[in-house]
């Protein structure tokens, strides 16, 4: 007997069939002797409609108020698969994510979670019971409904994994695995088998939308064995975990990532002094809108300019704090560019060879691509490059590294 949780998301829950699917398939996986529990989402375009309702009345209405709208999408489908389930013959029941006592901060739209008291679901599953708990939600010191941002449904999921131990968190998507980059970019893509937890969470951060951020992030701090799967399609799918395949030595770059998303923002003819950057970088911050690539430049006339990159939906509002700022440490000027892209080669077999960034720089050489910004890690290089060359940088570099189905053929 194993203790799993499964995560599926709005497309797999997206109708009253779909539900009934997978109702099926949880309550045949519980038959073979397996304690579950189930974290879904909303069903898909249902919290475009929420959206949609509450624009209706205030397009600026409260973040508080908006997470308790945003949340009634979960709590019906967390009702309907209990029921499905049940009719199957399944006992089971339904939890809202403050029943289950998911604790977070009062951080509204992006609540962080503190505590999960897992005592109710372990009484649940002692006594036979499927647990069905609704996604991306929490509730605050004060019970005040939270929601835990984009992709939170990911991180409810492997946060209750790992307060329960679970053998393994499934995550069931409308995709077969996790790729060597998006297959709808390039089209010999190929699923890969195992990856690392620090290879997806570079993945994830720089891009790549089959794993929330934060779920990586818990799953390899509690080291809970993740496994991406399709909704549709039986198979393996791609199991992220601690280790590394250690009966072979490890690929250069396992994938390519890519982002467009960003926006970048450069503040130019600032004092080269201490103290500078956290004037320019902590108000940003401060501000709750978060900061990617950053680098930093001196001039010979000791003066220094700073970029950095941050998510489209918040540029004008990082722009108009930095040009405050900017008049406050008398800066020259300020620029804002939103026709940017993110494109990232990670591998943990970049540690152990040289000559991974002479490979990249050479195949976006060739393609006449300029990069305007470059930020390494130990298994990452990520560079900025204008946007509309980012698919034309994605293929060459999956091409220059041999990560398809036609380059492993050949080998």
């Amino acid at each position: 007997m194993g203790l799993i949780v499964k995560k599926y998301g709005g497309t797999s829950v997206g109708s009253i069939e779909r539900i009934q699917a997978v109702a099926e398939k949880v309550h045949a996986s519980a038959l073979e002797g397996n304690q579950i529990v189930v974290v879904v989402s909303a069903m898909s375009g249902e919290t475009n409609r929420l959206l949609g309702l509450a624009a209706e009345i205030d397009a600026d209405a409260s973040p508080r108020e908006m997470d308790v709208i945003l949340s009634t999408g979960e709590q019906v489908t967390i009702a309907l698969l209990a029921m499905a389930l049940q009719k199957l013959g399944s006992a089971a029941v339904s939890y809202t994510g403050g029943q289950v006592a998911i604790q977070t901060d009062n951080a509204y739209s992006k609540a962080r979670i503190k505590n999960i008291n897992s005592g109710r679901i372990k009484s649940d599953l002692a006594e036979g019971s499927i647990v069905v708990v609704a996604g991306f939600q929490g509730v605050d010191d004060r019970g005040s409904i939270t929601t835990l941002g984009r992709g939170g449904s990911d991180t409810t999921a492997v946060a209750l994994a790992a307060a329960l131990q679970a053998d393994e968190c499934q995550i069931y998507t409308d995709v077969d695995g996790v790729y060597t980059t998006d297959p709808r970019v390039v089209s010999d893509a190929r699923k890969l088998d195992k990856i690392t937890f620090e290879e997806m969470l570079e993945m994830a951060s720089q891009g790549s939308k089959i794993l929330q951020i934060r779920s990586v992030e818990f799953a390899g701090k509690y080291n809970v064995p993740l496994r991406v799967l399709s909704s549709f399609d039986d198979g393996q799918g791609t199991l992220i975990s601690l280790q590394e395949d250690s009966q072979m030595e490890s690929p250069l770059v396992s994938g390519i990532a890519f982002n467009k998303d960003e926006a970048k923002l450069t503040i130019r003819g600032i004092p080269d002094q201490p103290g500078v950057a956290y004037k320019v970088l902590g108000a940003i911050s401060n501000a709750n809108i978060e900061i990617d690539v950053i680098v930093q430049n001196v001039a010979k006339d000791n003066s220094a300019s700073i970029t950095f990159t941050v998510n489209k939906t918040e540029l004008s509002a990082a722009e108009a704090l930095l040009r405050k700022i900017a008049e406050d440490l008398g800066a020259l000027e300020v620029d804002a560019d939103k026709n940017i892209a993110k494109v990232s080669i990670v591998g943990v077999g970049m540690r152990s060879h040289a000559g991974v960034a002479a490979t990249m720089f050479e195949a976006l050489s060739d393609e006449g691509i300029n990069i305007q910004l470059i930020t390494t890690s130990e298994i990452k290089i990520t560079v900025v490059i204008d946007e509309r060359y980012l698919e034309l940088a994605v293929r060459a570099l999956h091409s220059a590294f041999e990560l398809g189905d036609d380059d492993q053929l050949k080998d």
